[in-house]
């Protein structure tokens, strides 16, 4: 019995840890992390400046998907998710004009999403409940299947952990 308590706390350890960091060492990371500090750049979808969508787009197109270019025709693309779902990967959209769909991050977890804010700023990580970003939401969709999730934007390392321990579980 003991044996088997002390699996299952193995199990679940390895699974929060694969949740609490999906990020971390994944393809997704290893894109969007050397892009961090760049400045934004009104039209930009290269390394020398982005805007929001332009970042987006181009973190997208180096893992092999295609997006739209605007953060309107973004948010059209994949599979509406709701803000309580969200998982790495996952564009976020905001009204940030006052009119309609006007910014555009990619969630990486723990309620913070990687973007290309505005003129005079670069791309960073923030808090989508942040105050100026949760009043603004919109909402998110979902453009990574998820084999493609799987493969993309978790640690290979912490699935075959969980992989391990649930194996070793069942013994």
């Amino acid at each position: 019995m003991r044996k088997v308590s002390v699996m299952l706390i193995a199990l679940c350890f390895a699974l929060a840890f694969q949740v609490g960091s999906a990020f971390a060492d994944s393809k997704m990371e290893e894109t969007y992390k050397p892009l961090l500090g760049i400045d934004y750049k009104y039209g930009g979808n290269t390394k020398s400046g982005f805007d929001c969508s332009g970042f987006t787009q181009y973190v997208f197109k180096q893992l092999g998907i295609n997006l739209s270019r605007s953060s309107r025709d973004q948010a059209k693309q994949g599979k509406k998710v709701l803000r309580d779902n969200l998982r790495p990967g996952d564009l976020v959209f905001f009204n940030t004009n006052g009119k309609s769909i006007s910014h555009v991050g990619i969630y990486v977890g723990d309620g913070k999403m990687v973007h290309s804010p505005s003129t005079g700023k670069s791309v960073s990580i923030v808090s989508i409940n942040d105050k100026y970003y949760a009043s603004r939401y919109v909402t998110a969709r979902r453009v990574m299947d998820t084999d493609t999730y799987q493969e993309l934007a978790t640690d290979p390392a912490d699935a075959d952990d969980a992989a391990n321990a649930a194996d070793e579980s069942a013994e």
